[in-house]
This record gives structure tokens, C-alpha cells and sequence, in this order.
């Protein structure tokens, strides 16, 4: 018999689960749309915060990082204790720490108390990692996909809708304003998470080093993860190099300001509309054939942008736009299903294969950043233009490589 203390040992099967109620599925898909919002909300307050803090333009850069730094660190570090505690308990007390930093940060007298408060407040939105495991283990199985999607549309849209929401609050009442809003919000969804989901009993007992390690037993046992987790941070370096260069590209070439790029963004809507599409398509079909379906839509998507060189001026940002709501339906499509596809590995380590996934995930956001930067500079757009397709074409020949399936 095996021991409870093996790092991927798992739990006793679990009954098949009844329908969740509607305001269920809807709470969490609010959690995590207002968890990783505040992740961004920053970004559009940047030089409102430089003017009332008194610091350079450089210091004030260091808020959205250090935000970004502390969530990817509470990905790798905290995602992982889903599966050795009750995730109720851990949504709650993230959301208590998350209202607290953003409190924090609202009140700051100067900029020190601020940057200190924005790496906490990147940490805790890492509630958001713990929300979409626990949906997982609260479906059916044959409806895992639907909710899954239908938690990352709220994940998706909070991402979308969280600059428009910063700027208008900012607008009219200024910074401070957005963050204490946002605390507001959190403490609120914190209280009803509390109230509305059900315990989750953990699946393992090890301990925290333990826990650690079995990430990368987990790598080595599941071939499903490590293509998963290299197709995803491929597609995601594709992403990064676009969304990063995109406002400079629009300055250069069209003398467009950030409200143009800014509007760019809407597109994101398309990926929105993705997740939950995508989550049904992998019940009906197979996961694996919604990432090959994914991929290639990404690729073709980023190809089509080199058109420019046999269009006229005019149908060229048409095309722009096209482009990007396809690419950005095809990434998030991807990553529902990928997400959809490691959940049924192990579902005794949801969360561990969660943090793998989009630890390669931001690895990918990463190097996108750098390399679209550098592509940029030397090469031009279209160099930008290569390197995404590039890419994303790598992703989809890592799940072409597989055979049509779940994995």
C-alpha cells in the first residue's frame, strides 16, 4: 500500500459530484476576476502616482514589476499549499492579506510604503491560482471544462476590464481611490467565499519542503504536463513580444498614443469569449484537440500580420485588429484547455500542476518581453512579427506531436 507521505501519492477517489449551482460557479469566476485585477491597476496610475509621490518616472515603473514579481513568486511558492490545505481557508485568508496591501498601498505616504505594498498585493492576488483548482475539484467531470472556462472568463475579464476601471475611478476621484475600492471589493468577495464554498479536504499531508520537491517529480512523471507546459510558454512568448512592443510600434509608425494601444486591449474581449467556448468544445471533444485547434489559430493569426507588406496603408490596422483578436482567442482557448487537460492527470496535485503550468507560462511572458524588445530594435515590426509566429508554430508542432486525446 502506498504512503500517504509519498510527494505524489493521491487522495481516495471522490464521488462524482452534482451540478454546481449557478451563483457558486459565479462567485468564483468574480473572485478571480477581481484577484488578479488589481495586479493591473497601477499601470494606468503611473504617472498620477510619480506627481503626488514626488518620484522619478523610473521608481514609479518599479510598482507594476514588483506587483508582477510578487505574483509569480506566490505562484511558485504559495500556489502549491492547495493541495495541503483547505482551499476555502486559504481563498479567505489571501483575500484578507490581498484587501489589507491594497489598503495599503491607497494610504501610502511615499513611495517606499508602496512598492513594499504592491510585491504584497502581487502575492496575494495568487488567490485568484487557488480559486480555478478548487473549481476544478468541485465538478462533475463531464462539465470540468465549461466551469473551468467559465472561472477564467471572470479571470480573463478582470484582466481586461481593470485599466478602464483604474483610470475612470482615478479620474474622477483620484489615485487613492482605486485602491481603496479595490480593498473594498476584495474584503467582500473574502467574506462571501468564506460563507459560499465548501471546505476542500487536502490531498496529501507532506510537508512544505516536500510539497516543494514533488513539483518537479510531477514534471518528470506527466509527459501531458511537460507539453502542456511548453506549448503554453511558447504561445506566451509569441504573446509577450506583441502586447510589449505594440504601443511603441503604433508611436513610431502612426504617431498613435498610449489611449490607441490602450484600445487595443478590447480585443481581449475575444479571449474572454474563449474560455468558456473553449472549456465545452474540450468536453465534447478532447482537450488535446481544442491545443492543436488553439495553437494553430495563434500561428496563423501572427502570419497574417506580415500581409502589411501586400496591403495598402489603409487595410493595414483593419488587419491589425483581426489579427489580435485571433491570436489572443487562440492563447486563452489553449490555456483553458491545457488547464482542463492537467487536472486530470492528478487530482490529488490540481494546484501543483497548476503552479508548473503557469510557472512555464510567465517564464514564456518573460522572455517574450526581452525578446520582442530586442527583435524590435534591430529588426523592426516585422521582426516582432517572426519571432511571434515563430513561436506560436513551435506550440502547435508540440501538440501536433501528440496524438489526438485527452493529453
Amino acid at each position: 500500500m502506498s504512503s500517504t507521505t509519498s510527494p505524489l501519492a493521491s487522495a481516495a477517489p471522490r464521488p462524482e459530484h452534482p451540478p454546481l449551482p449557478t451563483s457558486l460557479v459565479l462567485l468564483m469566476a468574480t473572485g478571480t476576476g477581481l484577484a488578479v485585477a488589481s495586479i493591473y491597476y497601477s499601470q494606468p496610475l503611473l504617472g498620477r502616482l510619480g506627481e503626488s509621490l514626488h518620484a522619478s518616472t523610473g521608481t514609479m515603473g518599479l510598482v507594476p514589476t514588483l506587483t508582477q514579481l510578487g505574483y509569480a513568486l506566490g505562484i511558485l511558492l504559495l500556489a502549491p499549499l492547495g493541495d495541503r490545505h483547505d482551499r476555502r481557508s486559504l481563498i479567505t485568508l489571501k483575500a484578507a492579506g490581498l484587501a489589507l496591501a491594497l489598503l495599503a498601498c491607497g494610504l501610502a505616504p511615499g513611495v517606499g510604503m508602496l512598492l513594499a505594498a504592491s510585491l504584497v498585493v502581487g502575492v496575494m492576488a495568487t488567490m485568484a491560482q487557488d480559486i480555478v483548482p478548487a473549481a476544478a475539484s468541485l465538478a462533475p467531470e463531464a462539465h470540468r471544462g465549461r466551469i473551468v472556462g467559465t472561472v477564467m472568463t471572470g479571470l480573463l475579464l478582470g484582466i481586461l476590464l481593470s485599466r478602464v476601471a483604474s483610470g475612470l475611478v482615478a479620474q474622477q476621484f483620484g489615485w487613492r481611490a482605486v485602491y481603496g475600492l479595490a480593498a473594498v471589493g476584495v474584503a467582500a468577495i473574502g467574506v462571501a467565499s468564506w460563507r459560499g464554498l465548501p471546505h476542500l479536504a487536502p490531498t496529501t499531508t507532506l510537508g512544505y519542503g516536500a510539497l516543494m520537491r514533488s513539483l518537479t517529480q510531477l514534471w518528470q512523471r506527466h509527459p501531458a504536463l511537460r507539453r502542456a507546459a511548453w506549448a503554453q510558454g511558447l504561445l506566451s512568448v509569441g504573446f509577450s513580444a506583441f502586447w510589449s512592443t505594440l504601443a511603441v510600434m503604433l508611436f513610431q509608425r502612426y504617431q498613435m498614443g498610449s489611449a490607441t494601444a490602450g484600445a487595443f486591449g478590447l480585443a481581449g474581449a475575444a479571449g474572454a469569449l474563449a474560455a468558456p467556448l473553449a472549456g465545452r468544445l474540450a468536453d465534447r471533444r478532447s482537450p488535446g484537440w481544442v491545443t492543436r485547434l488553439g495553437t494553430g489559430l495563434t500561428a496563423l493569426s501572427f502570419a497574417a500580420m506580415a500581409l502589411e507588406l501586400w496591403l495598402p496603408a489603409p487595410a493595414w490596422l483593419p488587419l491589425l485588429v483581426l489579427a489580435t483578436i485571433g491570436f489572443d482567442f487562440g492563447v486563452q482557448a489553449t490555456l483553458v484547455a491545457h488547464q482542463t487537460l492537467i487536472y486530470s492527470l492528478e487530482p490529488a496535485a490540481r494546484s501543483r500542476l497548476n503552479a508548473v503550468l503557469l510557472t512555464a507560462m510567465f517564464i514564456g511572458m518573460a522572455a517574450g518581453s526581452a525578446l520582442g524588445s530586442q527583435a524590435l530594435a534591430h529588426g523592426g515590426w516585422l521582426a516582432v512579427v517572426g519571432l511571434a509566429t515563430a513561436a506560436s508554430t513551435a506550440a502547435w508542432a508540440v501538440r501536433m506531436a501528440t496524438p489526438v486525446g485527452r493529453h
